[in-house]
């Protein structure tokens, strides 16, 4: 009877541990099929999804090479334009960043140089100065870059300010509307110029670069690959635009 009796109260253990080894034998099986399930369905989603974005990201290298390639045989160097005796109505100079002492940047420092070296050197007749002037005065690329050009000693008359040049693309669009008919020489670092030469173009704005790349700078990385991005950018905001401008003559 003891026996029986022990029995008994084991009974219900041995039940509930083969109920609950029921469950995660089930459970597992379960785990398996949707696993195998969800597998099967969204490979495709995902072989998709992969799939546009190698496409993306190569259109966009594509993209970038090809402004680049268009607009490449256009950089030129001081002394190649000093030996074709070339001459231009207007360096524009981009501007980029002041430094919070109200100092310019490096790369804003080596723009202004050139600039004022190339008309130094009897290549244009005057300088623009195109970049961000915010209305509540907080910040202000034109004023360093006008300051920087006269202690460089060009003088006051000879350097034309535009206060709007918020982007790249602006800067070359408000050249274009206010000196229509200028040959022009644009100055900023090379990575940069490839764009600004290519929207130059398409603006009908005759033009030629001249790097402003005097030393390394720091994150040029990171400029770099922002740069491509930029270029797919102003590609498509001039084709918009051009578009727009028919459609409203």
């Amino acid at each position: 009877m003891k026996v029986k009796k022990e029995t008994w109260r084991r009974l219900p253990v041995s039940i509930t541990h083969g109920v609950l080894l029921a469950c995660r034998t089930v459970g597992a099986t379960i785990k398996k099929l949707c696993a195998r399930l969800f597998a099967r369905h969204l490979l495709p989603v995902y072989a998709l999804l992969l799939g546009v974005v190698l496409f993306m990201g190569v259109s966009v290298l594509v993209l970038s090479a090809s402004v680049c390639a268009k607009t490449g045989d256009r950089i030129m160097t001081a002394q190649a334009l000093e030996e074709k005796s070339a001459h231009f109505d207007l360096v524009i100079v981009l501007g980029c960043g002041v430094n919070a002492n109200g100092e310019p940047s490096h790369m804003l420092y080596d723009r202004i140089k050139t600039g004022v070296e190339l008309y130094q050197k009897g290549l244009c007749d005057a300088i623009l100065m195109s970049g961000d002037r915010r209305e509540d005065g907080s910040y202000d690329e034109v004023t360093v870059m006008q300051r920087c050009a006269k202690e460089m000693g060009v003088p006051e008359e000879k350097i034309l300010v535009d206060p709007y040049g918020y982007s790249t693309y602006e800067s070359i669009a408000n050249l274009a509307a206010s000196y229509p008919q200028k040959r022009v020489l644009i100055v900023t670092q090379e990575y940069h110029l490839y764009r600004s030469l290519y929207i130059a173009e398409k603006l009908d704005v005759e033009a030629l670069g001249v790097s402003a790349d005097l030393r390394p700078y720091t994150k040029q990385l990171y400029r770099d690959v922002r740069e491509v991005l930029a270029r797919v950018k102003d590609v498509y905001g001039v084709q918009k635009d051009r578009l727009f401008d028919k459609a409203s003559s």
